[in-house]
């Protein structure tokens, strides 16, 4: 790009689409390209309300399509050393298995969890009653990883961490008050660091989806088990890259198109 002497004061709207067709041409991502243009509508504004130009030479100037961004995904291995690094020699290691065996069994976002009740889970049906946006319910199954661990959390873990601000909340807390979103968040993060796997706790919720669709459910059944209103939401999971698909069909299916034992999805 051949250099210009050009100044805030003096800068045109043209000259400013320029810089940006430049940085679009060096390879910038829509994303940054869409923050380059709402940093440059502040710093003129700001130019503008204190003298320094009468005009803001981007305020008309449309942001550029951002493209979709794709969930990060776990593999079913990378779930389980996470999960595996828990100590459960406490109660409150014993909560965090069950809590996070949950989110993942179920595709759970952290909210829904932390705002579970004891009575949502159903063992006799393998399900939990989840309380979703907008206070739509919907039923998720559970698989046996989930089962073991929310049994032994109940029986064993849960009483030692109650108290009389517990209710009927299913995960708890300091002092035993119902379990925040942070602390569930900060747990996760300690995890991730323990097991040299960088992931977040919504993580394990695309893993859920995406692991699903690679197994062969249809959209419309995983759509339903996110609690997803509109079914584009969910459509973003397909385009996880067929490569990574078929890794992960192989992963849960055996020559013959059976689920193989193993799979906790």
């Amino acid at each position: 790009m051949e250099k210009k002497s050009l100044t805030a004061e003096g800068i045109s709207s043209a000259g400013c689409v320029d810089f940006l067709a430049e940085r679009i041409r060096s390879g910038i991502t829509g994303r940054t390209a869409a923050k380059d243009v709402a940093a440059l509508r502040t710093f003129f504004r700001f130019l503008s309300v204190t003298g320094i130009r009468r005009n803001n030479p981007v305020s008309l100037l449309e942001s550029p399509a951002r493209g979709m961004r794709l969930p990060r995904v776990l593999s079913k291995e990378q779930v389980e050393e996470i999960l595996k690094t828990i100590k459960t020699d406490t109660p409150e290691g014993v909560r965090d298995r069950a809590l996070f065996e949950i989110i993942y069994s179920c595709g759970l976002r952290i909210s829904e969890a932390v705002s579970l009740s004891v009575n949502d889970v159903r063992f006799n049906e393998k399900i939990v009653i989840v309380c979703g946006k907008g206070g739509k319910e919907r039923m998720v199954p559970f698989g046996p990883y989930s089962d073991y661990w929310l049994k032994h959390y109940i029986k064993e873990a849960r009483p030692k961490l109650s108290s009389r601000l517990s209710g009927n909340f299913l995960f708890l807390g300091k002092k035993g008050k119902p379990l925040t979103r942070k602390t569930a968040w900060d747990r996760f993060h300690a995890l991730t660091i323990q097991s040299g796997i960088p992931a977040k706790i919504h993580t394990l919720r695309h893993s859920f989806a995406t692991h699903l669709l690679a197994g062969g459910a249809d959209l419309r059944s995983v759509q339903e088990l996110l609690g997803h209103a509109d079914i584009s939401t969910t459509q973003i999971y397909t385009h996880i890259e067929n490569s990574a698909l078929q890794m992960y069909h192989s992963e849960f299916f055996d020559d013959n198109g059976g689920w193989k034992d193993d799979f906790d999805g």
